[in-house]
């Protein structure tokens, strides 16, 4: 499967509250960036898919209800795969609303995804650890 293929299955299945395809897609060592200034960017960067999970989702689930990340646009980069998108939520502790854009710029090798960098608004998820 190309790299473009993979990240729209992936972000289809997410869509489906199944985040397998997208940890599927990551090779073993990957290295994962938040945007610099998101309160999740503190362990930058996190390598392996299982840092990504504790990290990264894992926190993202305990401070957000209904946490999405919708696309509406996929740049084929050929190894190169960006994406933009929306994310949305509900901050648990205010009950604010997420709607910020995002980037995700993703780089794959022998078909895994190798990096990701994500940019966003930051000034919203500085409301996560708020």
């Amino acid at each position: 499967m190309l790299p473009i293929e993979t990240i729209k299955a992936a972000y289809a299945a997410f869509g489906r509250n199944d985040p397998s395809v997208l940890f599927g897609a990551m090779d073993p060592a990957i290295t994962w960036n938040e945007a610099e200034g998101n309160p999740l960017a503190d362990r930058n960067p996190y390598v392996g898919p299982q840092a990504i999970g504790e990290g990264v989702f894992g926190r993202l689930l305990a401070a957000l209800d209904n946490f999405s990340a919708v696309p509406d646009t996929f740049i084929d980069g050929g190894e190169y795969v960006v994406v933009l998108g929306r994310y949305g939520g509900t901050f648990k502790h205010s009950h604010e609303l997420l709607d910020a854009q995002f980037c995700h710029v993703y780089h794959f090798r022998d078909g895994k995804a190798v990096t990701f960098q994500q940019y966003t608004d930051t000034e919203q998820w500085a409301r996560l650890s708020a």
